[in-house]
């Protein structure tokens, strides 16, 4: 989980394309500040990945809270960060606009915090469930958690759509679960 340095973030100037296509202007604001807060962190972080990511061991057995803040705002890589934040950019347009800038941005410092939670509950029960203790070692970071819970959410605010989850068409109510399972199958790590 270590970030390569010396080299161009191709990831990084594609997402800024992105954000210059959409326009500062049409960005809301709570979405543009997680954007920036999220690029940011990226080009400066707080410290190194290892030292940020939440797992069991580090965020519950040593007590190491600051974790629960700081994983979901750092990112493996430019593409972590570019797809996370092209997510982020489409879902905060819709919602934002929804929900009004104050509640959306309550709601991402929430879900924000709650992701870590749930990811040390999940990797514990697989402790448990499997009697596998490397689950408490697992450590991860980048904002998909919270992306997830958004979908979830813009499901519920904009009902009766139909994605296509690889090449299949599905209710939008169901495609964020198919998704999920997708990804792990393709990209368990």
């Amino acid at each position: 989980m270590q970030r390569r340095q010396g080299r161009v973030n191709a990831g990084l100037l594609l997402l800024l394309y992105q954000i210059s296509q959409v326009g500062l202007q049409n960005i809301p604001s709570v979405t543009l500040g997680v954007l920036a807060l999220n690029i940011f962190l990226f080009l400066n972080p707080v410290r190194p990945l290892p030292e940020v990511c939440i797992s069991v061991n580090e965020g519950f057995y040593r007590k190491n809270w600051q974790r629960l803040l700081l994983s979901p705002v750092h990112h493996a890589d430019d593409w972590h960060l570019y797809y996370n934040m092209i997510s982020m950019l489409w879902k905060g347009i819709m919602l934002e606009k929804k929900l009004k800038s104050i509640w959306f941005a309550y709601i991402i410092a929430v879900f924000s915090v709650l992701i870590g939670v749930v990811y040390m509950v999940l990797e514990f029960m697989l402790v448990k469930i499997l009697n596998d203790p490397s689950y408490e070692m697992n450590c991860a970071v980048g904002f998909s958690g919270v992306l997830f819970a958004l979908k979830v959410l813009n499901n519920h605010y904009n009902p009766g759509r139909v994605s296509s989850v690889l090449g299949l068409q599905i209710s939008s109510k169901y495609a964020c679960w198919v998704e999920l399972v997708a990804i792990h199958l393709i990209s368990p790590g």
